[in-house]
């Protein structure tokens, strides 16, 4: 056991003994290491401007992902490379070419974002070599430009990126065999304990650990990506004590591919995730693309977002829809839950105190399978969910409805599946007939709840329109409903 927290700031190794389990990774760049190009604009994941990258080791590579330091906890960051916007230019002050880019494109108005916008860009450099605008446009999904000037810093992107020069511009690229070096003498597998003024983090060296810990330490608050519990802290301003930061488990990092399914580790990302999903059940995976901006899916987890029973969770709806099952582990040993039964009232899952979820199971969907995924937000990208509708159908040769699983997010205090919906489409025909005639049921399996993103009346017309829009895009009738990525 050890007392410190190590990882790279830079080009410099870090080694801190006395850190409060909340503090921010943008906290400690600004006040401690007055590296103040990192802004805080929101506080709370959402406009990019705090954006830094994090560099970790993963299946043997180092990764580096953009992520946002106004949410991120400096507990989490033990084994890693942090870097910031400072990093960026030359010794001599050449600038890097993607700020020599956002230069020559008038990239930038006010400024404010700027620093954001180019460690966005910056992460996109380091995983891609010719973007498509797509790409990028996707890349800065968590960028926000009061300004409105978003067409010259995505010419700025295509630009660097159709000249691209020798990696010897670049720091990351020019020194990243010793950085690797550094990183892998950092993972020792031990578990951290640091005290605080009586606050106290704790990182576990494997699952084992962190079972022991909470077999000891029941009430602590569990931390994987921090875009939840960050804004506990950010915006409630709650006190946790103690902290147990999870995401440097290994064990919690796979995806394993068996002949019945996935089992996912409750600490993959969801951009982890995203090449799996999209291969095996991409409805899912176009729901994926929807969550938060880039750095809030290379932050927030699967198993995360599952634990924290959100009714807005985006990723339970689909996954109870798909049949899924939660592996709970504690010092005990391990049950699996299903995840339709796993939600039992708005705050409250059947998991004990000393159990935490391990992994996640999906089962493969079966061959003719139709599936779709609808997400409804007041915008399209990096909002939260007004209402959420998964749909796993299977038809006999004769037209009638063999299976059906139906859920959805914010039409309860849980994400709930329909089963009366189920129960009146089951053993019918796949008519349009049959699906208005489904529809009455949602009255009996919802009652919404209205709030500042949807009144009941619209949740539960929604709902009921989400049915039929499935029905249109699986028979084929003539509509403009579906984006691509959207619907398998």
């Amino acid at each position: 056991m050890t007392e410190s927290i190590r990882f790279i700031l830079n080009g410099e190794d870090v080694s801190l003994t006395s850190v409060r389990p909340t503090e921010t990774l943008l906290d400690y760049l600004r006040l401690k290491r007055r590296l103040t190009g990192t802004k805080e604009g929101c506080a709370e994941g959402d406009c990019g401007a705090c954006t830094v990258l994090v560099g970790r080791l993963l299946d043997g590579m180092l990764q580096y992902e953009s992520v946002n330091a106004c949410i991120r906890f400096v507990g989490s960051l033990h084994g890693t490379h942090v870097v910031t916007v400072e990093h960026l230019a030359g010794p001599d002050g050449m600038l890097h070419p993607i700020q020599q880019a956002m230069v020559d494109c008038h990239g930038s108005q006010c400024g404010f974002c700027t620093p954001g916008f180019v460690m966005s860009l910056y992460g996109l450099w380091l995983s891609t070599e010719k973007p498509d605008r797509n790409t990028i446009e996707k890349a800065l999904q968590g960028n926000l430009c009061r300004c409105t000037g978003y067409e010259p810093i995505v010419r700025a992107a295509e630009q660097v990126s159709a000249a691209r020069p020798s990696a010897i511009f670049d720091p990351l690229e020019r020194n990243r065999t010793e950085i690797m070096a550094r990183l892998w003498a950092l993972q020792t597998g031990e578990t951290i304990t640091i005290e605080d003024n009586g606050e106290r983090l704790i990182i576990p060296g494997s699952a084992s650990a962190l079972a022991g810990i909470l077999a000891e330490e029941p009430t602590a608050t569990l931390v994987a990506g921090s875009t939840d519990v960050g804004l506990w802290v950010t915006k409630q301003m709650r006190p946790l004590n103690p902290v147990v930061f999870i995401n440097g488990i290994n064990e919690l990092q796979t995806i394993q591919r068996g002949e019945r399914g996935l089992t996912i580790g409750a600490g993959v990302t969801y951009s982890q995730a995203m090449a799996v999903l999209a291969e095996t059940v991409p409805a899912f995976a176009g729901l994926v693309n929807r969550i938060g901006g880039e750095q809030v899916r290379n932050m927030g987890t699967i198993g995360g977002n599952i634990a924290n029973g959100s009714p807005i969770g985006d990723t339970p709806p689909p996954l109870i829809a798909l049949g899924a099952s939660v592996n709970l582990r504690s010092r005990g040993g391990s049950r699996m839950v299903p995840l339709d039964i796993f939600f039992i009232a708005y705050g409250k899952q059947d998991r004990r105190p000393d159990e935490f979820v391990e992994s996640i199971f999906v089962p493969l969907p079966e061959e003719g399978t139709r599936l779709a995924v609808y997400k409804i937000t007041k915008r399209r990208d990096e909002d939260i969910t007004a209402v959420c509708g998964a749909f796993n159908l299977t038809l006999g040769e004769d037209g009638t409805v063999r299976t059906v699983r139906i859920a959805y997010g914010g039409m309860a205090a849980t994400p709930k599946r329909a089963l009366s919906v189920e129960a009146a489409l089951r053993g019918k025909v796949w008519t349009e007939e049959t699906v208005i005639a489904a529809q009455g049921e949602y009255d009996r399996d919802f009652k919404p709840l209205t709030d500042w993103r949807a009144s009941a009346e619209y949740r539960q017309l929604t709902a009921k329109n989400l049915l039929l829009r499935f029905f249109l895009e699986t028979s084929g009738a003539p509509q403009e409903l579906k984006r691509f990525e959207e619907v398998a």
